[in-house]
């Protein structure tokens, strides 16, 4: 009996064993780690009508990779199988592709919810289980799909309070002029839901700024909605659920409306640059919840004609001066139900132009951070001076107890005066645009009050408190970091200290200057230069998500194009980018160094990601743009259109002009050269042979034309270089130098830096870039060391030695001066620090393999570095490498995500003595199948690996 219960034990084992393999399923240590839609997690507004799937994988072991997948798309979570789903059962796809997998089923519907799942077939043929159940809705889609709301705006300005006024002035102004730009608009409905609420939708589009509540509550987390765009042409809206905001019953609905960007009608009004009113209208807002019953039926509620309109405590508000705030003038319980709203009048409906509303697709700006108090004191004027640090974009918050009318006044600046008593106005002091950074709250008088402003962020570090006569604290007052909620994936640390500080730096500027766009400065301008956009943007892709970002940003640029006569030709005309998107604050047509940000961005997302839907979607504009600045060359082939290196030390556009070594036109000219490349490749993908061989031919004979004109034997000695640090680097960096010439070229430029600069860069943003990662790869990374870290003037060891906790927008030699002067938060000086990860963490992206689906891995560092550790976010999942250097052995702990390659580029001489995992690498090739290419460049798939060679 016994021997009979084994004997049908060891059959149904052998079954099950059998059955198990006849699945054939990936080992359970195999997980989806993320999936996304459209590179969003679960996003509730789809606009376009093939949203992209993705999928990361997570697993264990040598060489994984994905052969097949098969996606499921259904109406509901029920019918989410093979046998019911309705919209899409992809069946086997016999593919490697797990990013950007286009949704190819039934047409979507506008705000419906749709539930997705995948599953995926590995490199043996071994599926793995389904993936957990993801969704994506789809937004209004369309236009008409608004319904029956409508744009409300205020009718009546109600301001009654004494502070409703700023001081405005600029330029050759006397006196200041009392403004009170748009009042802020407060308004309200009530709703009534008579039955039990299954699901509620709310799409809101504000032209400036709102906040807006449901009972009292306000709803969800956001600030500073909407991102700015080119408001006529394009505008964008926000999705909320709702469903628990809303009761049965009375509701109670309340909009407070601010000008942002588009109600703005004081700052840069007088600029000569750029339209001749930067003021788009007053500001309108437009609202939409659909509700569904549980019985099934629906209900719609809007912005119209019948709601109420007011002005309140928020008497003045400009996104450069600031807020001020008068609680006197408070509203009560305006935006709740049982409220009293007879003396509020009804709100004006207009038609405000604005061709497109889309969804907001990038992060919403929120509260990131809130700094304290690190240091208190009294100025000389007896006013309390608070510094928190850091430099920040945002705003305060306080909590005071004062009389009724008493006023406090917080002005926000980046510096402090030489002898550090004072607060330095700088270029917070109003300037170019003629607002001071100013808050201002008056009090009630009723016990604790506690305020921060709701419609305008400044750039600051410290705050003068005028009207306070207690020693401010962390409980009266504290700082607020307010900037778009990228998600910081990368990472970055070295042996270096002074290299974990720039990298530091390098991020509080960006941060601070992402508000929706890539921002010039957070507080004089705000603006988003094309040329600072590029000039930082690998950076921040090695350390941000910023996919959607930047796609926003180029519907920024191509909304802000305007038609322009070729140069060679007026017959002709081509659409052109302004220097400034997005905004009527253009600052005329953008020159080629600026402009080249139209085909830069795609690129970089591109490659970054490997999402050819953008190289796609904006080729046309990119091809176009290119033959307009083709039509400026000249007889010898050189393209006469450029700005210039922007920023090189001791430059000043009026007083020092001559400080910017490289010609404009140099520069602009290696910029274009590149691009010229990188349209080849454009042209290619979109199957563009007849573009591909003209720009081919172009970049053939600007090669010519460059350096016949531009290089040059340096007086007295054997080098060549093209005339200054920053043309040499670019030169270098893009492919322009001939073989036969590098050595000399290279000489030349390090004879200019020792010899000529003392072991100083002279670069603007064009060659600050590059000149660090040139160097490296070139052999001079002692060299680049150096000038980083030298403690003189104008290294970047300087400037973080002098105080400074971001980039500042000039490179001065700040101990020689009186005061600090322009902005001291600019990103455009960030972009070098991509050199942390290029170079000294070794891992970049190949045009080939773009996404990170194929990347190099090859640091090369000084000899003073022993270990650097980098993170590197990509569709794939992260990258990581670790290295460190003992002696002559080096190590390096690489991860490398599913589904991607590694290319580890080693000399024949370290390969000699490689091991990989401790086995060496004859052996582990063997067992691994490891690809070599080159005979030195080692083909690693996925997989932890420890690696070490001697160097």
């Amino acid at each position: 009996m016994k021997r009979t219960k084994f004997y049908f034990l060891f059959v149904l084992l052998a079954f099950l064993i059998t059955a198990f393999n006849k699945n054939n399923l990936i080992t359970p240590e195999t997980v989806f780690e993320s999936l996304t839609c459209d590179a969003i997690t679960n996003p509730t507004a789809i606009e376009g009508k093939q949203p992209s799937l993705s999928w990361i994988i997570k697993t264990k072991g040598y060489n994984k990779s994905q052969s097949a997948y098969q996606v499921l798309v259904a109406s509901s979570e029920t019918k989410l199988n093979e046998k019911e789903a309705d919209l899409w059962n992809s069946n086997q796809v016999k593919s490697s592709q797990s990013v950007y997998v286009k949704y190819a089923g039934k047409e979507l519907q506008a705000t419906q919810k749709y539930y997705w799942k995948v599953k995926i077939w590995d490199e043996k043929g071994e599926s793995s289980n389904w993936s957990s159940v993801q969704t994506f809705q789809m937004g209004l889609m369309d236009k008409n799909n608004w319904g029956d709301s409508k744009w409300i705006s205020l009718k009546k300005d109600n301001r009654t309070s004494p502070h409703r006024f700023r001081e405005y002035q600029i330029g050759k102004m006397k006196e200041p002029e009392m403004v009170a730009g748009q009042a802020a608009g407060y308004f309200r409905n009530e709703i009534s839901t008579q039955k039990k609420i299954k699901n509620a939708q709310a799409y809101i589009c504000g032209l400036g700024y709102y906040e807006w509540y449901i009972n009292g509550k306000k709803v969800g987390d956001h600030v500073l909605d909407p991102a700015p765009s080119n408001y006529d042409k394009q505008a964008y809206y926000l999705h909320y659920d709702v469903t628990n905001a809303l009761k049965k019953g009375q509701n109670a609905i309340g909009i407070v409306l601010g000008n942002g960007f588009y109600g703005q009608d004081i700052s840069w009004k007088s600029d000569k640059e750029s339209e001749k009113s930067i003021y788009y209208g007053p500001p309108a807002v437009r609202l939409l919840i659909k509700v569904t019953y549980e019985d099934g039926s629906k209900a719609d509620f809007y912005t119209n004609e019948n709601w109420k309109e007011n002005t309140g405590p928020i008497v003045f508000n400009n996104i450069y001066g600031g807020d001020t705030y008068d609680a006197r003038f408070e509203l009560g319980n305006w935006n709740n139900t049982n409220y009293k709203d007879t003396n509020w009048g009804k709100a004006k409906v207009i038609s405000p132009e604005v061709k497109k509303i889309s969804a907001q697709q990038i992060p919403p700006i929120r509260k990131l951070k809130e700094l304290t108090p690190q240091k208190v004191f009294k100025g000389t004027n007896g006013n309390w001076i608070v510094d928190f640090g850091q430099n920040i974009a945002g705003w305060v918050k306080i909590k005071v107890k004062g009389t009724k009318g008493q006023l406090i006044e917080i002005t926000t600046t980046e510096a402090l005066t030489q002898n550090g008593k004072d607060i330095f106005p700088g270029s917070t002091d109003g300037g170019a645009n003629g607002m001071r950074q100013v808050f201002k709250y008056i009090c009630k008088g009723e016990g604790i009050e506690t305020w921060e402003p709701q419609f305008s962020y400044h750039g600051f570090r410290y705050a003068e408190l005028k009207g306070i006569s207690t020693k401010p604290d962390a409980a009266m007052i504290q700082a607020v970091l307010v900037a778009t909620d990228i998600q910081g994936k990368g990472s970055f640390s070295c042996s270096e200290p002074l290299f974990n500080k720039m990298h530091s730096i390098s991020k509080w500027t960006i941060v601070d200057n992402i508000h929706g766009i890539p921002e010039d400065c957070p507080h004089r301008e705000k603006c988003g230069w094309l040329g600072d956009a590029h000039a930082f943007c690998e950076y921040a892709l090695y350390n941000y998500d910023m996919e959607n970002f930047y796609k926003k940003y180029m519907e920024d640029i191509r909304t802000q194009m305007i038609p322009v006569k070729a140069n060679n030709n007026p017959e002709i005309k081509h659409k052109v980018p302004t220097m400034i998107a997005p905004g009527k604050r253009t600052s005329g047509i953008a020159k080629l160094d600026w402009g080249v940000a139209t085909m830069y961005l795609p690129w970089y997302n591109y490659l970054y990601y490997g999402d050819d839907s953008i190289v796609k979607e904006y080729y046309e504009d990119m091809k176009d743009l290119t033959n307009y600045y083709l039509s400026f060359k000249d007889e010898k082939g050189i393209i006469q259109n450029g700005m210039g290196d922007w920023c090189p030390p001791n430059w000043d556009r009026l007083k020092n002009p001559g400080a910017m070594e490289c010609d404009p036109i140099v520069s602009a000219n290696a910029y274009f050269y590149d691009v010229l490349g990188i349209m080849e490749k454009f042209a290619k993908m979109n199957q563009d042979t007849a573009f591909e061989q003209k720009v081919k031919k172009e970049k053939e004979a600007l090669f010519q034309a460059f350096n016949k004109t531009f290089l040059i034997t340096i007086p007295s000695t054997q080098f060549k270089w093209y005339g200054s640090q920053t043309a040499t680097v670019m030169a270098l960096q893009f492919g322009m130098v001939a073989e036969t010439e590098i050595n000399t070229v290279l000489n030349g430029l390090e004879y200019d830096i020792n010899t000529i600069k003392g072991g100083h860069h002279s670069t603007g943003i064009h060659g600050n870039r590059y000149i660090y990662t040139v160097l490296t790869k070139y052999g001079k990374a002692d060299l680049a060391h150096q000038i980083l870290t030298t403690p003189t003037f104008p290294s970047q060891t300087y400037i973080m030695n002098y105080g400074f906790t971001t980039w500042p927008e000039r490179q001065f030699n700040w101990d020689k001066m009186e005061g600090l002067t322009n902005s001291l938060n600019h990103p455009m000086h960030s972009g070098f620090s991509a050199y942390f990860f290029e170079s000294l963490g070794g891992i970049k992206s190949t045009f080939e393999g773009a996404g990170y689906k194929e990347f190099t891995v090859k640091p090369v560092f000084p000899k003073n570095l022993t270990n650097a550790t980098v993170a590197i976010p990509t569709p794939y999942g992260m990258i990581y490498n670790s290295w460190k250097l003992t002696g002559a052995n080096f190590s390096m702990d690489l991860e490398v995500p599913f589904n991607t390659k590694a290319q580890v580029v080693l000399t024949p001489k370290e390969l000699q003595t490689l091991q990989i995992n401790g086995v060496d690498f004859e052996a582990f090739q063997k067992e691994n199948k490891v690809g070599l290419n080159n005979k030195s460049t080692v083909i690693l798939g996925s997989g932890k690996y420890s690696i070490e060679y001697v160097k």
